[in-house]
């Protein structure tokens, strides 16, 4: 699988100028952001993807989309890859408002409060990440699957910090 932090969101943008929480709840990708979206396009158009699993986060969702527009897929939400409860960017919209928003994806099966506790254990972090990596060991697809997620939970997942719109190859 290949694993993507979302790009720079409006929270990362604003966070990274004051080093403080500036109270963006589930927030969009920045103009730095979008455009980094766009580029990932060529880095990731010939990895064989034929799957994209997303966080229901908006700043992950448009992280995927152009990706998904380029190779022809529709993401699959993924609540499972959502980010760690810490912030304020780490609260999410409601998946009625998401399904509105976002009207060609398919939110029926996440709940309407999908997001995690703030703040979210340590434990309870590492037992999602261990569900992913177990669902993903379960499930065979030929090509590469694309897990688009978050800083915290791809930290626990591969052990490595990623920025904003970076990707690696990872072993399920």
């Amino acid at each position: 699988m290949i694993i993507l932090r979302h790009c720079e969101s409006e929270f990362n943008r604003l966070y990274n100028l004051s080093g403080r929480d500036p109270h963006v709840p589930d927030p969009a990708l920045s103009a730095q952001g979008q455009d980094h979206a766009y580029a990932l396009v060529d880095e990731l158009s010939y990895k064989g993807i034929n799957r994209i699993l997303v966080s229901p986060f908006t700043r992950a969702l448009q992280t995927a989309t152009p990706i998904a527009r380029a190779l022809g897929l529709t993401p699959q939400i993924t609540p499972l890859v959502r980010e760690r409860g810490m912030y304020s960017c780490d609260i999410g919209s409601p998946a009625s408002t998401l399904a509105q928003d976002w009207p060609d994806l398919d939110f029926a099966h996440v709940p309407e409060q999908w997001w995690s506790p703030q703040p979210e254990p340590d434990h309870a972090l590492s037992l999602r990440a261990r569900q992913f990596r177990q669902t993903m060991r379960q499930t065979r697809h030929d090509g590469q699957t694309l897990v688009v997620s978050h800083w915290w939970f791809l930290l626990e997942l591969s052990g490595q910090s990623l920025e904003n719109g970076d990707w690696l190859h990872l072993s399920p």
